[in-house]
């Protein structure tokens, strides 16, 4: 069974839980490896005693870059919609 997630590492997070992060890369939830090898074994009740392998490929690597804002270009100024009120 394979199953696809996004890793994001970023050692200098604030929160020391933001600095690994494994989503799921369509509904951006965080996975719940605890529910995904019960579903393995049809959640049935019982103690168990099991091997997890786990093999890991890289398909996609975007670098993290140091900026986070996006600059316009120099002299083009993005214009403002204003709303006018039309008289009663």
């Amino acid at each position: 069974m394979n199953k696809y997630y996004i890793l994001n590492l970023d050692p200098q997070a604030t929160h020391e839980w933001d600095r690994c992060v494994l989503r799921n890369p369509i509904t951006g939830g965080r996975p719940d490896l605890n529910e995904e090898v019960a579903q393995v074994i049809n959640a049935e009740a019982g103690s168990y005693l099991i091997k997890v392998s786990l093999q890991i490929e890289v398909l996609e690597q975007s670098l993290a870059t140091g900026r986070k804002t996006v600059e316009l270009p120099a002299g083009k100024n993005p214009t403002m919609m204003t709303k006018q009120r039309l008289a009663s």
